[in-house]
């Protein structure tokens, strides 16, 4: 059987309506650049991963009444319990933004930058309340309790239907780390999806701008392994030492 050498994808836009994706984005590099650890469960659809010190967890279950992605933290010395979840739709683009801050070992927390900075950047504007911003297409939304602190984002196209997805930061959830998701939220570059795979609302796809294209099979297969390596040098963590495949030239427009 002759096997394919390039391969159908999509780039869509606005990013946060380009569906879930891989969760393997999220999920391998944080076991195998980062260090975290994982249950083998093989009879249960989960995935539960925790950190080298063991003070965070991160749980992938399926959900139908709830948020898929959940991450955990306990308590400090300078910092109360915490967590944040996500929604099954949440782009794993968005997500890796949290939790390659929450890995990087060169972040300060204490020198946070504000976490509304980037969406206003971006052209986000108060909608409502001083508590609530909306991005410029109106399709994504993120509330701040103006008692508790904690913060809600919904991605909706339309009013009258429920949210795409959810994302959800306790009070306690450090700056910095909602400062990373909301650059990756604001960030107006689309997203790459596979088109076999590709699984978006059926209603209001008007919203959703969608861009076929074809790229090279490996150049695709290896994105994840590239991101693999650039967390592992970033971390400092040993990689197994099985040869690198070589990648072909970067197609146009790819994202990730």
């Amino acid at each position: 059987m002759t096997v394919p050498e390039t391969v159908d994808v999509e780039f869509v836009a606005p990013r946060h309506l380009a569906g879930g994706g891989d969760p393997a984005w999220v999920t391998v590099p944080l076991h195998r650049a980062c260090g975290w650890s994982y249950g083998h469960d093989p009879l249960m659809p989960r995935v539960i991963l925790s950190s080298p010190d063991q003070k965070a967890l991160l749980r992938l279950e399926p959900d139908p009444d709830g948020q898929w992605w959940t991450l955990t933290h306990a308590s400090e010395p300078d910092r109360p319990a915490w967590y944040a979840s996500f929604g099954a739709r949440t782009p794993v683009e968005i997500i890796a933004a949290f939790t390659d801050a929450l890995t990087d070992p060169t972040a300060d927390p204490s020198n946070a930058r504000d976490p509304l900075e980037p969406l206003l950047r971006a052209g986000w504007s108060p909608a409502y309340s001083h508590h609530r911003f909306a991005s410029p297409d109106g399709t994504a939304r993120v509330d701040i309790h103006e008692t508790t602190g904690t913060w809600w984002v919904g991605t909706s196209l339309d009013d009258t239907r429920p949210p795409v997805w959810q994302a959800r930061f306790g009070e306690h959830t450090p700056g910095h780390l909602i400062t990373a998701f909301n650059r990756a939220l604001a960030d107006t570059r689309p997203l790459l999806r596979q088109s076999k795979a590709l699984s978006l609302p059926a209603y209001g796809t008007q919203l959703i701008n969608r861009t076929q294209r074809e790229l090279p099979l490996a150049q695709v297969a290896l994105a994840l392994e590239d991101r693999v390596r650039a967390l592992a040098a970033r971390n400092t963590t040993t990689l197994p030492s099985a040869p690198a495949p070589r990648r072909p030239p970067a197609g146009p427009g790819h994202t990730r």
